[in-house]
């Protein structure tokens, strides 16, 4: 679902480069179309390239003019081809910043990435702290690619390890993220006032902190301590190193960072729009900020807004601890509890990403009163559950707390990447949007395994049964006839889509796609699409599994990276009235910065135009929701009940 916000303690959700504007195409690993380019959004925020893929601009050798002929350019690929090539750094210092590159290294070969390397000493190692680059199967280093040389190596985070116990799979305590010799790795470097980490293919490595008292009890105990200045520079060049081995580079890009750790937004202007609570004045049945025996803070958290499209007018809200309340905008004085699922509800303070997730009303709900839940189910073995209710005989305002069928169980081996967004379709089906299962780095392999319903989004028909279930399949749903397969899957390759939603014009399905350690995405969801996850992260390598899917990945429209924002919470386009500014623009945001934007894409030419920011608070949005006129709302975890939720009013 959503992560916690730093320096927002009372926001409790953990942790569930380049910016890349893209269609929505196939991924391939190998494809040229963007390689050793910026795309718009990547110059908006601030990206550079180190490497124009034609020339050896911007480079020369160590203490040298130039770049020697062992360095060779060909298909916009930089190798170190021949011997005497020596090491070349950049022309530039840098002090703070983010480096994005991929390399191939060949069979048996070493290579290395310095940074903050001076040229005072023999050779740029002396200086520079150096990144091993390397064939981690046949190499003949004992530092593996990815391992900051004699200083970090990377482990497997403590939370992920006790995660994965309740899972019975515990990923290895030494991790390796690299692809094989002869395919390209990507590899992050990020020198930050705030924090220091490498990545490998999407695999956060470790992080570290250059000059701190832990770095330099390291560099002591390391083979670099007989060198006065290793380690000690704040500005210096970029490296390359000559190993006497092949290797080559690609997509070298980097972004300097200033002082304050900020990165520019990647938008194309603001819209005069501010945020602002949608009912002041609301008390929510029920819910008091307070607990009155434990005095403790009880914070609200509405997860999910919709409405019953039953010309009542009337807004329904779930919170997470299992409540549906209703406004009514006629008297939005005070919520009338719709049902209390408290009972049934897992606590979400136990695992936060669990809870009362989601809310549809049946198409039809004027005539037959259904409306359908996700929730995460108290005891164990854990389990999420769509279940049907019916509203009351006698009062339009209370559901029948006794109506509950259990239309479909899933078992969720961890307690993070629940999902939980259900909408209906205008071919009246139901979708579920899932998340892989949790913990990290997808350790059961999820995302493109078809014979798992985590991981995809499902379409199913609840107005009829079949097989001895609760629903049926549609007879159209992609994988009905493949071996194997689920057939409840519309869509596949999904880590944890935190928000699906229609565009009420167009018919076309957005999901929000949370991702892990350097990557969120918007995804225009098609039948039958592989998104990638988790031999993807949006367009970038993740990982080291094969890609054994028929389906070659669906890049996103739209993924910003973590230095702009780092949890995505998927939106609403825009259908309404009042606002006619973001008329056909989808509303999305970012949990932990806070930020909101509204993004134009174009359907006939399958393009994002532009993105557009939105004045709003920095508190973390949890879901967007429309009443039945279409107007848009936001919601947001609050103790005061007339700041759970906000709409937008012009400046």
């Amino acid at each position: 679902m959503i992560r916690k916000p730093r320096a927002l303690t009372l926001f409790l959700i953990p942790a569930c480069l380049s910016l890349l504007m893209t269609n929505t195409a196939v991924i391939s690993a190998d494809s040229d179309t963007s390689l050793n380019k910026l795309s718009k959004a990547e110059q908006k925020s601030g990206w550079k390239l180190l490497f124009d893929g034609k020339t050896t601009d911007g480079w020369r050798n160590y203490k040298k003019e130039g770049v020697s002929d062992g360095w060779t350019i060909k298909d916009g690929v930089l190798s170190r081809s021949a011997k005497g090539a020596g090491d070349i750094i950049t022309d530039d210092q840098f002090g703070f910043f983010e480096l994005s590159l991929e390399y191939r290294i060949s069979p048996e070969g070493n290579s290395g990435l310095m940074f903050h390397v001076t040229e005072e000493e023999k050779t740029p190692w002396m200086t520079g702290p150096e990144v091993q680059i390397q064939d981690n199967v046949d190499g003949h280093d004992p530092q593996k690619a990815g391992w900051l040389y004699q200083l970090y190596k990377p482990a497997t985070p403590k939370w992920m390890i006790e995660a994965e116990k309740a899972g019975k799979k515990v990923t290895p305590a030494v991790v390796d993220a690299t692809r094989p010799a002869g395919d390209w790795n990507h590899l992050f470097l990020r020198v930050g006032p705030d924090r220091s980490q490498i990545i490998m293919n999407g695999v956060k490595y470790f992080q570290f902190d250059k000059g701190s008292a832990d770095w330099n009890k390291r560099v002591a105990a390391s083979k670099f301590s007989k060198y006065p200045s290793f380690g000690k520079p704040t500005k210096g060049h970029i490296c390359l190193q000559d190993h006497n081995d092949l290797v080559s580079f690609r997509n070298i890009k980097i972004r300097e960072i200033p002082a304050d750790g900020s990165v520019q937004d990647p938008s194309d202007g603001e819209l005069a729009l501010k945020g602002v609570p949608a009912f002041p004045n609301l008390e929510w049945e029920g819910w008091e900020p307070v607990n009155e025996e434990t005095g403790k803070v009880v914070p609200l958290r509405p997860m999910a807004i919709t409405h019953a499209n039953d010309g009542s007018g009337r807004i329904f809200v779930t919170t997470q601890r299992g409540m549906i309340q209703i406004i009514d905008k006629k008297s939005p004085e005070k919520t009338k509890l719709f049902l209390d699922l408290r009972d049934k509800v897992a606590p979400w303070k136990k695992n936060n990403e669990e809870g009362l997730l989601g809310l549809a009303f049946h198409p039809d709900y004027k005539q037959n009163g259904q409306f359908f839940v996700y929730y995460s189910a108290e005891g164990t073995p854990r389990k999420s559950k769509v279940s049907r209710f019916t509203v009351s005989k006698d009062d339009p305002n209370k559901a029948d707390p006794n109506s509950e069928t259990t239309i479909m169980e899933i078992d969720q081996p961890y307690g993070n990447h629940n999902g939980g967004c259900i909408v209906f379709g205008p071919d009246g089906y139901l979708y579920i949007g899932l998340g892989d299962g949790g913990s990290g780095n997808d350790p059961l392999g999820n995302g493109q395994n078809l014979e798992t319903l985590l991981g995809s989004i499902l379409r199913i028909d609840v107005d009829k049964k079949s097989d001895g279930k609760n629903y049926a399949i549609p007879a159209d749903n992609p994988f009905v006839d493949r071996a194997n397969a689920k057939p409840e899957i519309y869509a596949y390759g999904l880590r944890n889509v935190w928000r699906l939603s229609f565009d009420p014009n167009t018919k076309t399905l957005y999901a929000g796609d949370v991702g892990q350690d350097l990557w969120e995405e918007v995804n225009i969801i098609k039948k039958g699409g592989n998104y990638g996850w988790s031999v993807r992260e949006g367009t970038h390598n993740f990982g080291n599994r094969p890609e054994t899917a028929k389906e070659k990945p669906i890049a996103p429209i739209w993924e910003y990276d973590h230095g702009v924002g780092r949890s995505i919470t998927g939106g609403i386009v825009y259908r309404g009235q009042r606002l006619p500014e973001l008329d056909g623009l989808y509303v999305y945001a970012d949990y932990v910065s806070g930020k909101i934007w509204a993004l134009e894409y174009d359907v006939e030419s399958d393009e994002v135009v532009k993105n557009l920011r939105l004045d709003a608070s920095t508190v973390p949005v949890m879901s967007f929701g429309t009443d039945e006129d279409g107007e848009l709302y936001y919601t947001v975890q609050t103790v005061k009940g007339g700041e759970g939720i906000f709409r937008f009013e012009k400046k």
